[in-house]
C-alpha cells in the first residue's frame, strides 16, 4: 500500500484522504481497508465511510474488504482535483492574472489552475472601480468558471454552450464550436493535462481536446498554465502543437532542464 504514503500527514481532511483514495485506486485497481486505514492514520470505520461516499457517487465500488476501481475509464472529476498543488496553482493564476489588460478579451478553458486564473482576475483590484461597461470579457467553456465570475460586475461572462463533461465541468461538441467560431480572443490561458516540447500541449478526453484547440486557434496569444509535473508528460489528445503557444506559466518547482526545451522553442517561462 505504498502508494498513499506520499499523501500521508498530519490532520488530513476528508478532502486530501477522498484524494488519496481515489489516486490509489486509480493506479492499483483496489484497495484494502485495513490497510488504507493505517497508511492514513485513520480508523477502518472511517475508510469505509469514505468508501462509502465514494460507491455512492459511483467513484468506485465497495467489496467484503475494500474497493475496487469502477471499470470505465478513469478519470478524476475537478472537485477531487483542487488539493493537489494547490499553493502553485494560485501563484500561477496570479502571475497569468497580471497579463491581462483592461478592455481585454480573455479565454479560459476548464481546469484547477484555469480557475485559480480566474479567482485571480476576479480579485484584481485595479479593474474594479465606478465603471459603466465591465472591464474586462471572459469567454469560456467551464461552466464553474461561468458560476464564479457571473457575480463580479467588471467582468462579461461568455459561455461557449456544449455538453457539460462531468470530470472537468467544461462543454464540449458541436455547440461550443459554433460559438467559438463567431468569437476572437486577445488572450487564452489554456489548462492542459499535459505539455510536452515536443509534442506540444494536451487532454486526456478528446472532446476537451478539440474544443480547446479551437479556442487556441481564435486567440491572438496562447498562454500555457501548467504546474511543473505536467511539463515533459504526454496525454492522448493533442490540443496544439508547442509553436501555437508564446508563453507558460508554471511554478518554481520547475527545473531548468523542465523548461529548456520551451525556452528552446521560443516560448517565455515564466515561473510563478
Amino acid at each position: 500500500m505504498n502508494g498513499l504514503v506520499a499523501h500521508k500527514m498530519l490532520g488530513m481532511t476528508r478532502h486530501e484522504r477522498l484524494n488519496a483514495l481515489l489516486e490509489y485506486l486509480a493506479r492499483e485497481g483496489q484497495l484494502d481497508v485495513h490497510e488504507a486505514a493505517g497508511e492514513l492514520d485513520v480508523s477502518t470505520a472511517t475508510i469505509r465511510r469514505d468508501l462509502d461516499h465514494l460507491a455512492q457517487q459511483q467513484m468506485l465500488t465497495r467489496t467484503r474488504g475494500g474497493a475496487v476501481a469502477n471499470s470505465v475509464s478513469y478519470d478524476l472529476p475537478l472537485r477531487y482535483k483542487t488539493a493537489r498543488q494547490a499553493s502553485e496553482k494560485q501563484r500561477i493564476g496570479a502571475a497569468a492574472a497580471k497579463l491581462v489588460p483592461a478592455g481585454a478579451t480573455v479565454g479560459l478553458n476548464g481546469g484547477t489552475t484555469t480557475t485559480e486564473v480566474a479567482r485571480a482576475l476576479a480579485t484584481r483590484v485595479d479593474l474594479h472601480g465606478d465603471r459603466s461597461e465591465p472591464s474586462v470579457t471572459v469567454v469560456t467553456n467551464a461552466v464553474n468558471i461561468a458560476n464564479e465570475l457571473t457575480v463580479r460586475s467588471h467582468v462579461k461572462i461568455v459561455v461557449t454552450g456544449g455538453v457539460a463533461r462531468a470530470q472537468s465541468y467544461e462543454l464540449i461538441g458541436p455547440l461550443a464550436s459554433r460559438v467559438l467560431n463567431e468569437l476572437t480572443l486577445d488572450i487564452v490561458f489554456l489548462g492542459v493535462d499535459a505539455f510536452d516540447a515536443e509534442a506540444g500541449a494536451a487532454a486526456h478526453n478528446e472532446g476537451e481536446a478539440s474544443t480547446n484547440a479551437l479556442m487556441v486557434g481564435r486567440a491572438s496569444q496562447v498562454v500555457v498554465v501548467s504546474d511543473s509535473t505536467k511539463l515533459g508528460k504526454r496525454a492522448f489528445a493533442r490540443i496544439c502543437d508547442t509553436a501555437a503557444v508564446q508563453i507558460l506559466i508554471t511554478d518554481s518547482d520547475a527545473s531548468d532542464e523542465d523548461i529548456r526545451g520551451f525556452v528552446d522553442a521560443g516560448i517565455r517561462v515564466i515561473r510563478a
